[in-house]
């Protein structure tokens, strides 16, 4: 491990590697944050939080769905009541009656998520115009990362996302204090503040999980990549369906295995009298 380091330190730049080490000690000191405030939490509150925490998220991506709909952020609302109903004197409480750690933070995340709730109902999805555009753009680029996280997300490279990630930077690095502010330099009001910054994160979350899941398969490569990913797919189905009966049922599988290897040469595959990289994605 200390070899590998070396090396590293070899072959990238010292500034580099300190400002990745910072991040990386930023992103830790975060982490440990985040732990420690989830385990101040009793576990009597432990399925509230939760609960609380998927009626918001399910309320905001109601909020910016094409069509508003009263009825879905209403029934949403009913059920956040309905966990606010279970307090007594106002608390959350075990089943002995005990007022476990940290009531009076899944107190306060219930009342925050009332009063979201209330806002959204109000607002019903009118943005106003001078956030028009901003607000367009963010929604565009969700609902872009979210139909490749249905169709072939597996397939995409770190470059396919750079483009998202940029307008994403962009429009999070104008917010001043935390909020954003129009052309005029009037802030955001606190539906609107919340709305982006729900859509935003949102699709951060769509890339990184994209690129965690990504091979490094050079673009080369990618059109024998994805077969060999759709056979794979396919006979995944045929297992979970109960296998096959007979050994024929295999065969349009195998010759187009035979097919795919019959294209390598010494173990690899050649494209345009180049080795592409990513042999090991697809061997």
């Amino acid at each position: 491990q200390t070899q590998k380091a070396e090396e590293c330190q070899a072959k990238h730049s010292p500034y580099l590697l300190t400002l990745l080490s910072k991040r990386v000690s930023l992103c830790q000191s975060m982490l440990d944050n985040l732990r420690n405030r989830l385990e101040s939490i009793g576990s009597p509150l432990l399925a509230t939080h939760e609960k609380l925490i998927s009626i918001l998220r399910q309320i905001s991506f109601a909020n910016t769905k094409s069509k508003f709909s009263t009825s879905e952020v209403q029934k949403l609302r009913n059920q956040l009541l309905d966990v606010g109903s279970k307090r007594k004197d106002g608390k959350f409480v075990a089943e002995d009656g005990t007022v476990p750690p940290g009531e009076a933070e899944i107190s306060e995340l219930y009342e925050r998520c009332v009063q979201w709730s209330g806002i959204v109902l109000e607002r019903k999805g009118n943005v106003h115009e001078s956030w028009r555009p901003t607000y367009d753009v963010l929604v565009g680029i969700r609902n872009d990362l979210e139909k490749l996280s249905f169709t072939q997300a597996w397939s995409l490279r770190e470059t396919d996302l750079y483009d998202f990630q940029r307008q994403l930077d962009k429009i999070d690095e104008n917010r001043q204090n935390g909020n954003f502010y129009d052309d005029k330099g009037r802030p955001a009001d606190l539906w609107t503040q919340r709305t982006m910054l729900y859509l935003i994160r949102r699709s951060y979350a769509y890339i990184y999980s994209f690129m965690i899941a990504s091979e490094p398969v050079s673009e080369a490569l990618l059109p024998i990549y994805n077969q060999l990913q759709t056979l794979k797919r396919c006979l995944v189905e045929v297992k979970k369906n109960g296998g096959v009966t007979s050994v024929r049922e295999l065969y349009p599988y195998s010759m187009k295995l035979n097919s795919l290897d019959n294209m390598r040469v010494d173990g690899k595959f050649i494209v345009n009298g180049d080795i592409p990289e990513g042999q090991g994605s697809v061997s």
